[in-house]
This record gives C-alpha cells, structure tokens and sequence, in this order.
C-alpha cells in the first residue's frame, strides 16, 4: 500500500557519529528535540539546540538529539536536521503512543520525555538530559491527567537529568506516582526536590548523590540487578539564577485563575500556562529554562563520562549491537 513504510524499512536511525561513539564505548547523552520544536520561540530555540552539542562535545561528550525526521525517528539529529525542524510550523509533539503513526504518516515530530528516553535505550545510550519532567496534573484525580512520561520512565531503564517536573504540575502527587512505579529519584547534591523554575519545590526527597561516579554507580547497580526503570536524578537550577519563590507562587496563581477564567483544560492548559508564565514575568522564566537545560546537559555529559570509565562503556556498546544486530536500528549519517 502506498505511503506505509516497507517492512525492511528501519524502526530507528542512529548516526554514524552515535553509533561509533556507543561501539567505542564512549560516552553519549541523549537530548530532547521538543525544547526547540515546542519549547523555546525562534531564533533562540535553534541555539539553545546547538549550544547544548556544542557544550557536550567541548566536554568530550557525544550528543545525540533525537527527533522525528519525516517520518524517521533518528538518534543524532544532524545540524541540518535540527535547523530544519526548529524552523518548522505545524510540527507534532511527539509522545510514545504517536511515534508509530507519526513514523507510518512521514511526518515530522519532537520527541518529548517518553518518546526521548524510549528511543534513546533503544539504541543503547544510557543517559538523557532535559530540562523539567511531565507529570500528575493538578485534579488528575478527576480528569486522570497524568503525563506518559510516568508509565514510559518507568519501563525504560535510561538515565535522566532533569531539574524535576514542571512547575505547573502537582509535584507532590508526582513525587507519590514516582514512587508507585518503584522510579527512584536521587537529588543531585541536595535531598530536596527542585521544582524546575525553583532550587526548592518544597519537598524532600530520600536520597542524594554528591558527585557524577556516586549517580553513576547507582545506575551500575540498577543494571546489574536487572531493574526495568529509569533513574531519575534531580538537578536543581543555580539558587542565584532562578526565579524569586515567592514570586513564582504568585505568577502561578494568576495563571490557572485565568486558565480557569477562559475556560482552558486538558491538553491546551500546560501551553497556556507556560505561555501565561512567559509573559508575567516578561521573559525572566525563559532565561531560567535556558539555564535549568545547560546545567542539566553539564551534569548528564559528566555522568555518562563517568559511566564511560567503568564496565558501562562495554555494556553500553554491547546494548547498541544487540539491538542493531535486531534489526531495531540503522546506522548511517
């Protein structure tokens, strides 16, 4: 039938720069493509997505950006390829359940969380970092608004750095779903939990890691006790970059107030917020966003480096020709 995909056609492609680095055993870290598709306005999105491989190179670190290219879920977007979707209007945002209609239908897409760290595992990469997490929404008890982040992290056995889930979410009922998925979160040099905008959402959490090896030996763990789960760690933005607390508070309440007024729900309400606290603060919480993802792309280039030095460099190329030897993935630039 015209316009599916052929049956030998690749479920994923990696690039020959990924692919190498991971047979190699050096280290890679994953990266979002919807915090320049649906995150950040032009022109700033593209270079905040080619500052971030910037940074991981200059730190002998490969990125791996990864996206939906006409219809091809690729694992090292190339700079071409990051430019062009950057660029795009209309583009998907593309969760785990979408990739297979997205990949059928030829269509562009940035990746989220769950479609991210799916992708990244698959072809054997090992760390993630992004900027804030989804999560349970406030009155999920009712709507069941609860992002597909939750259930994909917690059957993808990746490693993400983020500086915990966003603002707008009810943090503390994520925190209690993270802990029903047997998800463990560890704060980075820090036991409370960071609430994305804020060094401190207002929630301890029970562990810490003071140093990249200390995370990376947790995830060494994890593998070797077979665990299907990602581990989460909580990267807290610079106390002197982010937004003032009690502030935020404020602009938070102003926000679903007027969500609430205009009568925005479901899917439209994260946007609108997000959008709501753009403007409230007259672009303050994008230069936060910007500075959450660069310490987060800093750390995950440091614990993949660390995972790197140990028997994790084997393993971890030995995952990527597993599932190339599968037929799961194809290499090519």
């Amino acid at each position: 039938m015209t316009g599916l995909l052929p049956p030998a056609a690749p479920a994923v492609q990696v690039s020959e720069e990924v692919a190498r680095a991971l047979a190699d055993g050096r280290p890679v870290v994953a990266l979002e493509s919807t915090i320049f598709t649906h995150g950040l306005p032009r022109p700033r999105n593209l270079a905040v997505a080619l500052e971030a491989e910037r940074q991981l190179r200059a730190a002998g670190v490969v990125p791996a950006t990864i996206g939906v290219h006409a219809g091809v879920p690729t694992v090292g977007l190339s700079t071409g390829q990051i430019t062009e979707l950057s660029a795009a209007d209309g583009l998907d945002k593309v969760s785990l359940r979408d990739l297979p209609v997205v990949a059928a239908l030829g269509r562009h897409g940035g990746t989220t969380v769950a479609a991210t760290a799916f992708l990244a595992h698959r072809a054997g990469i090992r760390v993630f970092s992004t900027g804030g997490l989804g999560g349970v929404h406030f009155g999920a008890s009712e709507s069941f608004d609860e992002s597909a982040d939750l259930t994909a992290l917690a059957a993808t056995p990746v490693t993400v750095v983020s500086a915990g889930v966003k603002s707008i979410l009810d943090i503390r009922a994520t925190l209690e779903r993270f802990e029903t998925y047997n998800i463990p979160v560890i704060g980075y040099r820090t036991r409370r939990y960071p609430g994305f905008y804020v060094t401190d959402s207002g929630h301890e959490i029970n562990f810490s890691v003071e140093s990249p090896e200390q995370a990376a030996g947790v995830i060494e763990a994890r593998d070797r006790l077979g665990l299907p789960q990602a581990v989460l760690i909580a990267n807290p933005v610079d106390p002197a970059k982010q937004l003032p607390p009690e502030e935020l508070d404020g602009i938070l309440a102003r926000a679903w107030a007027e969500a609430e007024r205009q009568g925005v729900t479901g899917n439209a309400a994260t946007p609108f917020l997000l959008d709501f606290i753009q403007r409230d603060t007259g672009g303050r919480s994008l230069d936060v966003n910007v500075e959450v993802y660069r310490g987060n792309v800093r750390l995950g280039g440091e614990i993949a480096t660390a995972l790197a030095g140990g028997a994790s460099g084997a393993s971890g190329a030995a995952a990527a020709g597993a599932a190339a030897s599968a037929g799961a993935v194809e290499t090519g630039a």
